[in-house]
């Protein structure tokens, strides 16, 4: 049976296109209308029957691809998807959220319908095991990730590599000369998960490049281990004076522990967190921060598809710059 992405293949076009030139619903130049027509004569299609009652006779369904796994944040994913959907409804297109961890499987089972117009990924690993079939996709693609080798694909992300040296930056131009990064659970980074290893990357370079003494600290997420990580720290890092967290459940629980352990937060260590601007703002004290912009990833990502869906040409790789916000868990290092 032929499919509208067969049409779109022969036309040149994107599946969302020819739904567009075949429904009248958007506007669409005269040549791509007759490119269409032609493909559709050729072809002798005929749309499915079951795709027009689910979909008005286009399709309007974006599939999310975001697996839920191990040592994901699950609410920055929330936030994300929610952020998604509401983009893609203002483009009268509805959301298929995949949450399962497999990769070929889950992106078989979206493609598995005509309604699903493009594809939408997250928890993008540095050697993904779905790009090969993303660049042999007859639908268009946008990863919310930074893969190691981005030819071929459309990526969008925040620069988490500058966001890592916008932290070292801050606390270095702050007197800080011993840091540490409390970063992602080790299964994120043993999976290759590109944001943990790209803000790591930026970290480390921008540590060594102002001759400060770092070190990387994988945690895993449970707020009750803060106490034995905070003590951990301090024990083989005596003269620790600041602490880069890129670990959201552990931002409250590190905090209370350090206390706990007689620490004044900025007067003796301080603290900044790669996190959503409002959990920077909820703790007791306002943390410094890199914002985390789940809900404006979620947008760019969408219309980045849009534009793909519509044949506009896009940039293959949207960085977003970090921005860093100062509060009250940073200080200037006063010399002992």
């Amino acid at each position: 049976m032929v499919k509208i992405t067969d049409v779109a293949r022969r036309a040149g076009v994107s599946p969302s296109t020819v739904s567009y030139a075949l429904s009248g619903k958007r506007p669409i130049s005269e040549e791509t209308r007759r490119r269409v027509q032609a493909a559709v004569r050729d072809l002798g299609y005929r749309p499915h029957a079951g795709g027009r009652v689910l979909t008005g006779g286009e399709p309007n369904v974006l599939a999310l691809a975001a697996p839920l796994r191990r040592g994901v944040h699950v609410p920055v994913v929330m936030r994300l998807a929610v952020s998604v959907v509401t983009t893609a409804r203002a483009h009268d297109h509805d959301v298929l959220l995949l949450t399962r961890e497999e990769a070929e499987e889950g992106l078989g089972r979206a493609l598995g319908t005509d309604s699903v117009a493009g594809l939408l990924l997250t928890d993008v690993e540095l050697d993904d095991p779905r790009l090969p079939r993303l660049r042999a996709l007859d639908r268009p693609s946008v990863l919310i990730g930074l893969p190691a080798d981005p030819y071929g694909l459309t990526c969008v992300d925040l620069d988490f590599q500058a966001a890592g040296e916008a932290c070292v930056n801050h606390l270095a131009e702050l007197g800080h000369r011993r840091v540490a990064l409390v970063g992602s659970p080790p299964e994120v980074y043993l999976r290759g998960t590109a944001y943990a290893h790209h803000l790591m990357r930026g970290f480390t370079a921008a540590a060594t490049r102002r001759g400060l003494t770092a070190s990387v600290h994988p945690a895993g997420p449970d707020p009750a281990t803060a106490p034995g990580l905070a003590e951990r720290l301090l024990r083989e890092h005596p003269s620790l004076t600041a602490v880069v967290l890129h670990n959201e459940p552990l931002l409250e629980p590190l905090i209370r522990a350090f206390r706990r352990l007689g620490l004044r937060i900025p007067g003796d260590l301080s603290l900044i967190a790669v996190c959503p601007d409002d959990l920077a703002t909820t703790p007791g004290l306002p943390v410094t921060s890199v914002s985390l912009p789940a809900d404006e990833l979620g947008t760019r990502a969408v219309e980045l598809l849009m534009h793909k869906l519509h044949a506009t040409p896009v940039p293959r790789t949207t960085l977003l710059p970090p921005h860093l916000t100062e509060r009250a868990s940073t200080s200037r290092r006063v010399p002992a």
